[in-house]
């Protein structure tokens, strides 16, 4: 299963739960399972990272992304057939959408169109959540993703799946720190009897 992972699922992840500074172990698993091909941003979405700050030295995301060994890693190396996003168009959200709704939609139908290259081998990640109600242009992945046939999940679905843990890359032969000892624990010495009276 190749996981086609939605912008705000990496957007999020930098700017909340797992900061570059506070989790960096996630960022090399990203690269490392994006290197093996179970992890894979399209050019289109991949974009919208770069679209936001271009200052390194302020935005850990953008840094990440500008490193070419991630950006080697996490990109989907392919393109989308017109027809295959032209069929999500019609079917996920409307085919009669303006050019001001097409632009509210963004670049989330070519996400999807990639996944639904091979359906069955391919999943959509993303933090958006299913409202069907909504109007064609502003319906959210879950939705388009139903639509077509394509399977999605959330971004802990997907850790849990591939088995995420801060301590992935570590030696299998390493063993935990030590346990200090013990402080020895002082025996109070026994207390005399009291003395009875009379007694000498």
């Amino acid at each position: 299963m190749i996981y086609l992972v939605d912008a705000n699922v990496v957007m999020q992840a930098a700017n909340t739960y797992f900061r570059h500074s506070w989790v960096p172990e996630f960022w090399s698993w990203l690269r490392h399972h994006g290197s093996l091909g179970n992890i894979k941003m399209p050019l289109e979405i991949f974009q919208e990272i770069k679209d936001g700050s271009t200052d390194a030295s302020k935005d850990e995301l953008f840094a990440w992304a500008s490193e070419k060994q991630n950006r080697d890693a996490i990109l989907l190396a392919e393109s989308v057939a017109p027809p295959l996003v032209r069929t999500v168009l019609d079917k996920g959200y409307a085919p009669t959408l303006n050019e001001v709704q097409l632009q509210s939609i963004g670049q989330d139908p070519f996400l999807v169109a990639h996944a639904l290259k091979d359906p069955s081998n391919r999943c959509v990640v993303t933090h958006e959540v299913s409202r069907p109600g909504t109007a064609p242009h502003n319906r959210k992945l879950p939705d388009a993703c139903k639509s077509v046939g394509v399977t999605y999940c959330t971004p802990f679905q997907m850790l849990q799946n591939l088995g995420f843990k801060t301590a992935w890359n570590a030696s299998p032969t390493s063993k935990p720190l030590p346990m200090p000892p013990n402080p020895p624990v002082k025996t109070p010495a026994p207390t005399p009897p009291p003395k009875m009276p009379g007694s000498v």
